[in-house]
């Protein structure tokens, strides 16, 4: 077989782009603490931009908050789909991951809030609400077929939920100011993009270009600037035809290779250059550190499962298509791969303090590393089971 049929079917295969991530955390850690530490960090602290239009940044806050908008348009734009025409286009299936995800928030917060009240580390109770959609999103495809398209569907949601919440705890609790002129300027963006979609305008660069001032204007207000992909995903048309292709669908086709192999990867690198040191180690079995692993791992798991079971028994939600509540249970466990997004509110809640900085992100790595492998393991058994009983 020729070399480039086994390239085609490695770029056709979802699990592929987990794989690559896997790798790339590796990679990054390895270089972290390697002679090449320093340099790579350098790179990544350096400024480019646009300093005249206030748009000079380190490459570290280009790949966050520029390369990951682009991540959160596809995430948006996938979900905006499923709501319309697929798995969450019913109410009681649609419903389910913003009663888990609300639940996948309150529970972590309360576990480091009881680990941490009255100490240094209080103002870290936002640390373990977050979800990264990223890394969870590629453990599950490595299962393939072995999870339910529903499933992913039910994690992909929650998880953006779950951020877009850890988002505004940001804006609300962690943001030094907020710029509202900024802020109110981005909301007379979003209502343009309504009215282009109101007037049925299917031309894409008429979307694409007020999304760009949308993200520079989010940017600038103090919230986090990756919430412009979801409300620019969610104002670009569709339709109902199943032989005609909406703007929505020829986008969401466009950025599927881009983002699950230049910048899911790209983005892997940046934020796992974690430098291991002695307090790292110490800081695990401190109030911090069992607060994070706590309420990523445990946390997730009760939070998750314990809403998305009360909101089934009201009759409100009902189970993703063709799951369990043993796949219910990985899925909590994989909300757990807290990441980025933990880090980043992790060095929001300690400014000044580096070394609760370093072992608030070692936790946050240990944490992610045993919700992915215990949530991956569990829905790969779980799955057997399923197919066991099937064949029954």
């Amino acid at each position: 077989m020729k070399l480039s049929l086994y390239f085609k079917r490695f770029f056709k295969s979802s699990q592929s782009s987990g794989i690559l991530l896997i790798f790339c955390v590796a990679l990054a850690l390895i270089i972290a603490n390697s002679s090449l530490g320093s340099g790579f960090q350098s790179l990544l602290d350096s400024k480019i931009g646009f300093e005249n239009l206030h748009l000079e940044y380190p490459v570290s806050i280009w790949i966050n908050d520029g390369l990951m908008a682009i991540f959160f348009l596809l995430v948006g734009l996938e979900i905006k789909r499923e709501l319309l025409e697929g798995e969450l286009s019913s109410f009681k299936n649609a419903s389910l991951p913003i009663f888990a995800a609300i639940g996948g928030m309150l529970v972590p917060a309360v576990i480091y809030s009881t680990f941490n009240s009255g100490t240094d580390y209080s103002n870290g109770w936002g640390i373990p609400m977050a979800t990264d959609i990223a890394f969870s999103l590629a453990i599950i495809s490595m299962l393939g077929k072995k999870a339910p398209a529903s499933l992913k569907i039910f994690l992909a949601a929650l998880a953006i939920v779950d951020d877009l919440g850890a988002i505004l705890v940001i804006a609300i609790f962690y943001t030094d100011q907020i710029h509202w002129m900024y802020l109110l300027s981005s909301f007379g963006i979003v209502a343009v993009l309504f009215i282009l979609n109101f007037l049925k305008v299917k031309k894409l660069i008429f979307y694409i270009i007020p999304g760009l001032f949308l993200w520079y204007l989010l940017h600038h207000s103090g919230i986090h600037a990756t919430i412009a992909g979801v409300l620019l995903a969610f104002s670009i048309p569709t339709n109902e035809s199943t032989t005609i292709i909406s703007p929505l669908e020829k986008l969401e086709h466009s950025l599927h290779y881009p983002v699950s192999f230049i910048i899911m990867p790209v983005f892997a690198l940046t934020n796992t250059n974690i430098a291991f040191n002695n307090s790292m180690i110490d800081g695990l079995f401190s109030s911090l550190g069992l607060g994070i692993i706590g309420g990523l791992v445990l946390g997730k798991l009760v939070g998750i499962n314990l809403f998305s079971w009360i909101a089934i028994k009201l009759k409100i939600s009902s189970l993703p298509q063709n799951s369990s509540w043993k796949q219910m249970i990985g899925v909590g466990l994989l909300a757990g791969i807290g990441f980025t997004m933990s880090i980043f509110i992790a060095l929001l809640s300690f400014k000044n303090e580096v070394v609760f900085q370093d072992e608030a992100k070692f936790a946050i790595l240990i944490a992610s590393v045993l919700a992915a492998v215990s949530g991956y393991l569990i829905l790969n058994m779980g799955s057997k089971n399923i197919e066991n009983t099937e064949e029954d």
